[in-house]
């Protein structure tokens, strides 16, 4: 795993963590990292269990040609006043 990291190196990168994280943020981190490492191998385990085919539908769907009709016209808008003058 750290087979091109001697010592040095490891104790190095340590050492910036603390730096930047500080002692007490650590184990925060490491809990965090923990679970989404633990929900990830769930997720891959468990792909089977996510269902992505859409429900079946009771109304009939439209023709493709009536819902590009139906984008193509544009919503009717109100006519914009002009803005009043302030004294």
């Amino acid at each position: 795993m750290f087979g091109s990291f001697g010592w040095m190196e490891l104790v190095l990168i340590l050492i910036i963590v603390l730096i930047i994280f500080g002692a007490g943020k650590i184990p925060q981190l490491g809990e965090g990292l923990g679970k989404a490492i633990k929900g990830f191998k769930k997720s891959v385990n468990e792909a089977d269990a996510i269902d992505v085919t859409p429900p079946p539908s009771d109304a009939p769907e439209a023709p493709p040609s009536q819902i590009a009709q139906a984008q193509a016209v544009p919503p009717a808008t109100a006519p914009v006043q002009s803005a009043e003058r302030v004294k």
